[in-house]
């Protein structure tokens, strides 16, 4: 048992986005404990109530900053690995405006504030592009959150010379999109792309000829799941 703990323990880190977001909500947190204990007294019911919300509040943050370390063990030729943590919402052919001016087909993966927020590279290649694109906050879910919302685009080419597009795109919630790839650098799939703060989506693009291997509605886990092959 002692054993499995220490390799769980190893695993799974807190994510470096998140120091400061920890550090400002514990001080918040115990600033309003304390402020409370002196009003009411520190074994008043008060008191108890809102160490126990703010106990509970702060797992919350640190259950959304998690971070593990995950290693695909697969074969990575051709291979599409799902982003992020989360659930399909769109497996379908879109036209894409912004950078293929073409068909494609779009699996889009929505991230709810319980799920790990890290993002990873989809594909091993060369970054051919990264935009940052300025927008608005609506619900993530909706189908104009891809093009309307505040979003970050990546684009790679794979040694097979395949261009995957994958973006970050913000949600009503989510305020800051984290982006880490650089245009030039060579990438790999166990690699961090980026990391969005709280409620938010991840789509990727691929060409027509790629099989999707995911449906809408089944659960992704980010550098683990398969969501489709490239021919």
């Amino acid at each position: 048992m002692a054993k499995r703990l220490r390799k769980l323990k190893k695993n799974i880190r807190l994510h470096s986005e998140g120091t400061h977001t920890l550090i400002v909500v514990g001080c918040t947190l115990t600033a309003v404990c304390v402020l409370t204990g002196y009003l009411f007294g520190f074994s008043s019911v008060p008191f108890g109530i809102i160490v126990g919300i703010a106990v509970a509040f702060y797992a919350v943050i640190i259950n959304f900053f998690r971070c593990p370390i995950r290693l695909f063990q697969g074969d990575t030729e051709g291979t599409v690995l799902a982003p992020a943590d989360g659930k399909v919402v769109v497996v379908e052919e879109v036209d894409e405006n912004e950078y293929f001016h073409d068909r494609r087909l779009m699996i889009s993966i929505f991230m709810s504030v319980f799920n790990v927020h890290a993002n990873w590279i989809p594909v091993d290649g060369t970054v051919k592009l990264v935009r940052h694109h300025n927008g608005r906050f609506q619900a993530a879910w909706l189908p104009k959150a891809s093009t309307d919302n505040e979003r970050s685009t990546v684009v790679i080419e794979t040694p097979e010379g395949t261009e995957v597009l994958t973006r970050q795109v913000a949600g009503a919630v989510a305020r800051r999109i984290v982006t880490y790839p650089s245009e030039g650098e060579e990438c790999c799939i166990d690699e961090h792309m980026g990391f969005i703060k709280f409620g938010s989506r991840v789509d990727v693009y691929l060409p027509l000829t790629a099989k999707p291997l995911v449906e809408v509605g089944q659960k992704t886990v980010g550098n683990e799941t398969i969501i489709a092959r490239l021919f």
